[in-house]
């Protein structure tokens, strides 16, 4: 199989300083607790998802000869029905396909896209003063073109074995007699975590009948949505984006009560997934692959692996305090680049490959010092005529992650969102719309330089989702895997990939570990586990330490002498299936 970097052109300069800034706070999911999980094996096939009701649709799927391709469907269906707070058919993806066949890996970038009507001060008050974010989330300007079905239809077209319309089965029987409410579904919409979802009657009505948020265990029927997924089923992904589904989703956006925005019917029938090289690198004797720009996973992961390699991670106990330190090190330099340089590629003029060059990442890895945290770092120069304005998206754990082997060795990794907690809020035919358009800068110039990730028309948000496949010496897959979490999903899966590549745990012991980030701003440490015990050791370092829920959800499956072993997060719901 080839392995792609990114190879272009400079196209322009700029010469303007560099300013570093402080990140904000962004943490404004709430916590729904852990629960002990065990790895799972099987020797034919396995989907690992974050709702039991998803991960059967997927296995029911595979039971009946279905590809991975097929399984995901069938997954993201119900999950857009039974974990409506993290993604559904209203979002968008990013998703890694590896034809085990072919021995060829090839990735879909379904990444919501602005409207064509938006300007870049969207998001502006007046010409110096942006929105605060959680005024910009709720409502019709925050939403961009839905791209996880036309995704999803490109892979099946390619890759699928069952009819598209035998896909959505599982999920219209279960909104059409009802799924019992999830206890972390339960505890979002009585935590009241999203600041517009009870304004908007549809999504009131729904989430909250009679003025009060549904009940753990309550069953809920969506007949709505079960009416739009027979539609989407029968008349394929095209029905979600010509005719009177995209009239009423662009209607709804443009006539919300709060921010109305300007996304049209034309925006969704000009929608187009595109299929792009995956961003890869080696790390000792693998290769670790993920998405391109818009996502600066792939780059940022990659990135944080070829930092560490020199320091040989091998030598220390999983999650040991000097071994933490190195790591949150490489994450601050990953961090300091991702703000200032990635960005939809479409839209830049910069060559990412320059970012995981091996020189250049042995120039900033000797900016690591092993007694000593460096602070807030400035972004590298790779693009030494060039300079930008730092970012100040946010970028919020609402997501969610599958992965999927099917019975010949193909796989899929996908991770899926609609970012924040119950996306814009806004409510269409049974199911939510995103709010990725706050994805972007909401600032398009800062101290007078253009922030690459700013928003155009037409332009794709920049992400941190990084569905990931790790290969062998041999190029066969052997790991895959993702998480949401917002920004700190780089983290999340760059931490359970040295778990499983250096201190040889198996993925859900590696899933298990306490988690530790830091995205150039200060090193969290998982609150309620032993992560805190790192803490005085790292503030002897110079960290600046905070203890907080870190609620990661990670799902991946491992693949050793012929086994599917399966890893789902204990701090979800999710679990995986097979056999």
């Amino acid at each position: 199989m080839r392995f792609c970097l990114f190879v272009s052109c400079l196209a322009f300069c700029l010469a303007l300083p560099v300013i570093a800034q402080q990140r904000e706070d962004r943490e404004p999911e709430a916590a729904t607790g852990r629960s002990k999980k065990q790895a799972f094996t099987a020797k034919s096939y396995m989907v690992v998802a974050a709702n039991p009701f998803a991960s059967w649709a997927g296995k029911n799927i595979l039971a009946k000869g279905g590809s991975a391709i097929d399984a995901a469907v069938a997954v993201q269906a119900m999950l857009t029905l039974v974990e409506p707070q993290s993604s559904g058919i209203g979002g968008g993806a990013f998703i890694l396909y590896w034809d085990n066949k072919a021995k060829k890996l090839f990735t879909i970038d379904g990444r919501e896209t602005a409207p064509k009507a938006v300007s870049p001060d969207l998001f502006m008050l007046d010409k110096n003063t942006p929105m605060a974010w959680r005024d910009a989330v709720v409502g019709g300007k925050s939403i961009g073109v839905p791209g996880v079905l036309k995704a999803l239809d490109m892979v099946h077209k390619e890759q699928g074995k069952l009819p598209w319309n035998s896909l959505f089965s599982d999920a219209i029987t279960q909104a059409s007699q009802g799924f019992k409410v999830s206890d972390r579904l339960a505890k979002l919409l009585a935590a009241e975590i999203h600041p517009g979802l009870k304004q908007f009657r549809s999504s009131a009505v729904y989430f909250y009948p009679n003025g009060q948020p549904l009940a753990k265990g309550e069953l809920k029927k969506n007949s709505l949505l079960a009416r739009t997924l027979t539609t989407i089923a029968n008349e394929g992904a095209d029905s979600f984006y010509q005719g009177d589904l995209a009239k009423k989703m662009a209607v709804a956006a443009q006539f919300t009560t709060i921010n109305p925005g300007v996304l049209s019917a034309e925006d969704f029938a000009d929608y187009k997934a595109i299929k792009r090289s995956a961003v890869c690198g080696p790390y000792k004797t693998y290769q670790v692959c993920g998405m391109a720009p818009p996502s600066s996973g792939g780059i940022n992961v990659v990135q944080i692996l070829r930092m560490l390699e020199p320091f040989d991670l091998t030598q220390y106990p999983a999650n040991h305090p000097d071994a933490m330190h190195l790591f949150t090190q490489a994450s601050r330099l990953a961090f300091a680049d991702r703000d200032m340089f990635i960005a939809d590629g479409d839209f830049s003029p910069l060559p990412f490959g320059a970012l995981i060059s091996q020189s250049y990442l042995n120039d900033r890895a000797k900016l690591i010092n092993l007694s000593k945290d460096m602070g807030n770092i400035d972004a590298g120069r790779p693009f030494p005529l060039l300079s930008f304005a730092r970012d100040n998206a946010y970028e919020l754990p609402n997501t969610s992650h599958f992965s999927i082997v099917d019975s010949e060795g193909n796989a899929l990794s996908m991770t899926t969102s609609i970012e924040f907690a119950f996306g814009s809020g806004v409510f269409v035919e049974g199911f939510l719309l995103n709010n990725q358009m706050t994805d972007f800068s909401l600032e398009p110039y800062r101290y007078g330089r253009p922030v690459l990730n700013r928003v155009e028309p037409r332009k794709r948000p920049r992400s941190a989702m990084s569905p990931t496949m790790v290969f062998d010496k041999n190029g066969d897959l052997s790991l895959l895997l993702g998480s949401p979490g917002g920004s700190r999903i780089i983290d999340y899966v760059a931490q359970t990939l040295i778990g499983v590549l250096d201190w040889k745990l198996d993925i859900q012991q590696a899933i298990n570990l306490p988690r530790i980030t830091n995205r150039n701003d200060y090193t969290a440490l998982e609150k309620g586990t032993s992560a805190e015990l790192l803490a005085p050791a790292l503030k002897a370092k110079g960290h600046d330490i905070k203890i907080i829920d870190l609620n990661s959800g990670l799902h991946g499956i491992q693949i050793e002498n012929g086994l599917l072993i399966g890893g789902a997060d204990p701090r979800r719901e999710g679990i995986a299936a097979g056999l």
